[in-house]
């Protein structure tokens, strides 16, 4: 089923973006223009999303890459903290 009807974007790639580490409307539409026109597919965008499912939601909020691979947990550890 389409969710973005102006870039033809479906529901499946949106669900590829966020098995891919999207976990905002914007890096969906960074990804795939979806809801960078006319906007009337955002809340679906977010509903596919959920809320405060992002499994890499740790990894934005250190202000790490989320669209990259996952580092391993001993990995962060040695990162150092974010200002």
């Amino acid at each position: 089923m389409y969710v973005c009807s102006c870039f033809g974007v479906t529901e499946k790639q949106v669900q590829e973006h966020a098995d891919a580490g999207a976990c905002t409307p914007r890096q969906i539409a960074s990804a795939c223009k979806a809801g960078t026109d006319c906007g009337s597919c955002v809340r679906r965008i977010q509903a596919i999303l959920g809320r405060g499912n992002c499994p890499r939601r740790e990894l934005l909020d250190q202000g790490l890459p989320a669209l990259t691979s996952v580092p391993e947990p001993e990995d962060l550890q040695e990162l150092p903290e974010a200002a």
